[in-house]
């Protein structure tokens, strides 16, 4: 079954305005072709500033420039249920790619989309260049057959890191030539909402919802898996995966080999034959 567009950008937005504008105009702008795009919007119900400047300029923008669009309100979720909003737009999606998208980027490179589409076909998470280069894809762009294996982009708050570390244990993480400006405000509240603090499950892994807990992991592993199964379907080669469960690949060779400007704190997964996670070790950051 074929999708009306190539390219479903994913939003989700709370109180900025100039900066929503500034991703907005950027993703289209710098389309060579913003008819083959589609961009699903999430907003929060309790947002007034947001919900009037979507009305009185976003949508105005988007209707002058034929770019098809969804929007839909969401009791607020936070934070703390990113990933919830990403998946939510996603059901909307008829693309044959999900780009995860955050309202204080901006798109820098003339004909992405066509980067992008190049890819079409191939079963890659797409990694641009932004955020000096970490080693995560920021802004992951997964074809839609991703999101169709499980209903969902994400199970974890921490959708980049989640859908970044499957990539890189099934070793289809691809960078492509496309550069993000990331203009992210490195402090302990969020600047669309002063008054709620940015929870990040993140640090801890003996809390039940924390990235690293090994319950989690286990998760996301049973999700690789999965993942794997779809590739083999395909014809592709999942021998690095096979290799990660059998204990003779580190699972975490591809990330280091992005990680130039040393950024990570890794907690190592040590896994059985089954990829079932036995232990957890933090590793100091390098």
């Amino acid at each position: 079954m074929s999708n009306e567009y190539s390219i479903a950008v994913l939003l989700p937005t709370r109180s900025r305005t100039m900066s929503l504008t500034d991703s907005v105009t950027s993703i289209v702008c710098q389309a060579s072709d913003p008819s083959r795009l589609q961009i699903l919007i999430g907003l929060d119900n309790d947002d007034t500033v947001g919900l009037e400047h979507f009305d009185a300029v976003i949508q105005p923008y988007l209707d002058d420039n034929a770019i098809d669009y969804h929007a839909q309100a969401f009791d607020s979720m936070g934070y703390a249920g990113l990933n919830r909003y990403y998946n939510h737009l996603a059901q909307h999606a008829d693309a044959d790619w999900l780009f995860v998208w955050n309202d204080d980027a901006v798109m820098d490179t003339k004909g992405w989309d066509d980067v992008v589409r190049s890819y079409t076909g191939q079963f890659k998470l797409l990694k641009v260049h932004t955020h000096n280069d970490h080693p995560y894809s920021i802004f992951p762009i997964v074809p839609r057959a991703w999101y169709e294996q499980f209903g969902h982009l994400s199970r974890h708050q921490m959708i980049d890191a989640e859908l970044s570390q499957m990539a890189f244990v099934l070793d289809v993480m691809q960078v492509i030539d496309v550069d993000v400006t990331h203009n992210q405000v490195e402090l302990t509240k969020d600047s669309t909402d002063p008054l709620k603090p940015k929870t990040r499950f993140e640090g801890n892994p003996n809390h039940a919802r924390d990235f690293h807990n090994p319950r989690v992991q286990q998760q996301r592993y049973t999700d690789v898996a999965q993942l794997a199964s779809y590739m083999q379907s395909l014809g592709m080669d999942t021998s690095w995966w096979e290799s990660i469960k059998s204990g003779k690949q580190d699972p975490w060779t591809r990330l280091r080999e992005l990680d130039i400007n040393k950024q990570m704190s890794q907690f190592e997964m040590q896994v059985d034959s089954s990829g079932r996670v036995l232990n957890v070790i933090a590793e100091p950051k390098r």
